[in-house]
């Protein structure tokens, strides 16, 4: 179930978990209090989400699931994503089993039955522990995903549902400045600091044609752009959700 926002950006809860009650008592109640909520059942499910354009701001992970359980599905998750924080649900309350789940990188752990406003809360405090993204959240981000697509910073590659997109230096160096800093409208000053070694004039005059050559390759209409949009007057917003506004 996804619940589009309505005024404020709203933070996305990706909830992986085979209970159907389950997945529709959080989709409302955590949807009426300020998130979009996706459920996914299983792993493929999960990867499908993703794969979909769902970038979650929290992950609730149920232990027991059919096909991989959550501590596989964890680790995965965290190999991509370090800093999504997982919350880890499990009907099994035995303390080895909350250790597992820490140790494959689990940030918290809430047994079932609980209350909807105890895992709220315990989302909140996830959040507050992680924090926002920092204002220069390159450091340790070497994989982005957004939409079909996965940039790849170390291997300096952008990969969409596994095929790999051609992008020229300049095109991969300007969507990796936006992807890294998603959500904040960058002004034509602010792109020349980040895109350290370009010629401040040429770079002036080229811009507008970079960021039309970069939207032909990653929108799905380069006309109506989802991911990198123009802020009329103050510059470019990367929204990694696409068309959630």
């Amino acid at each position: 179930m996804l619940t589009p926002p309505t005024s404020a950006p709203r933070l996305c809860a990706l909830v992986v978990d085979d209970d159907p009650d389950l997945c529709e008592l959080l989709s409302a109640y955590l949807g009426a209090n300020g998130y979009t909520v996706v459920c996914a059942p299983d792993g493929p499910r999960l990867r499908a989400a993703l794969q979909g354009g769902c970038v979650p701001d929290v992950v609730v992970m149920d232990l027991m699931l059919p096909g991989e359980d959550g501590l596989a599905l964890t680790r995965w998750l965290k190999s991509l994503h370090p800093d999504w924080p997982v919350l880890m649900l499990s009907a099994k309350g035995e303390e080895m089993d909350r250790v597992i789940g820490l140790e494959v990188g689990a940030d918290d752990y809430l047994p079932k039955p609980f209350g909807p406003r105890e895992l709220l809360a315990r989302l909140r405090a996830l959040q507050r522990r992680h924090g926002p993204a920092a204002p220069d959240p390159a450091e340790g981000r070497e994989r982005l995903v957004f939409g079909p697509f996965v940039l790849d910073l170390p291997g300096r590659r952008l990969l969409c549902r596994g095929a790999e997109v051609a992008l020229t230096t300049a095109e991969f160096e300007l969507l990796a400045v936006l992807a890294q800093r998603p959500h904040r409208v960058l002004s034509r000053d602010r792109l020349v600091e980040l895109l350290k070694g370009v010629d401040r004039d040429a770079f002036d005059r080229s811009m507008d044609n970079r960021v039309t050559r970069l939207r032909r390759k990653i929108e799905f209409d380069p006309a109506r752009p989802a991911y990198i949009r123009t802020v009329r007057g103050e510059g470019y917003l990367f929204n990694p959700r696409g068309d959630e506004v």
